[in-house]
C-alpha cells in the first residue's frame, strides 16, 4: 500500500496517530462479514416505550442482546431505533417476541427488514 500512495509506513503511522490524538479518529476496528457467519437478515426496529423515563433501563436490556448492533435515541414516533442482525426471518421473529418486546416499558415495535445495503461508508476527511 505504501508504494501506491508514495509515503512510508512510518509516515502513515504518524499521520494516523495525529488524527487519533486530535479526536478525528476514535479508533479502528475489524469489519466482520455477517453473511459468512450465517446472519442473512438485517432489520431496523422502531421501539415504542410507554414512558420516555424508561429509556435508560430499556437500553440497558437491549445491550444484553448480542444481535443488537446499534441503538439510537430518536425524535419522531419511536423512542428508540435499533439495528439488528439475525440468521433469518424466524430468528428475527424470535428476537422480537421473546427478547425485545419482553423488555419492561416496550409497548410495541415496528420492524423494517433491509433487503440490501447499498451504501456503507464513513464521512470523508
Amino acid at each position: 500500500m505504501t508504494k501506491k500512495i508514495g509515503i512510508s509506513g512510518a509516515a502513515i503511522h504518524q499521520r494516523l496517530r495525529k488524527l487519533e490524538q486530535s479526536g478525528v479518529i476514535s479508533g479502528s476496528k475489524l469489519v466482520v462479514n455477517h453473511k459468512v457467519l450465517g446472519y442473512n437478515t438485517m432489520a431496523f426496529v422502531g421501539v415504542y416505550l410507554d414512558k420516555a423515563a424508561r429509556n435508560a433501563e430499556a437500553v440497558k436490556d437491549l445491550r444484553k442482546i448480542p444481535e443488537v448492533l446499534e441503538c439510537h435515541y430518536t425524535t419522531g414516533n419511536w423512542s428508540i431505533l435499533i439495528k439488528i442482525i439475525c440468521r433469518d426471518n424466524e430468528h428475527l421473529m424470535h428476537l422480537l417476541n421473546t427478547r425485545i418486546q419482553a423488555i419492561e416499558g416496550v409497548s410495541r415495535t415496528e420492524t423494517f427488514i433491509s433487503l440490501d445495503q447499498q451504501i456503507d461508508r464513513q464521512i470523508q476527511l
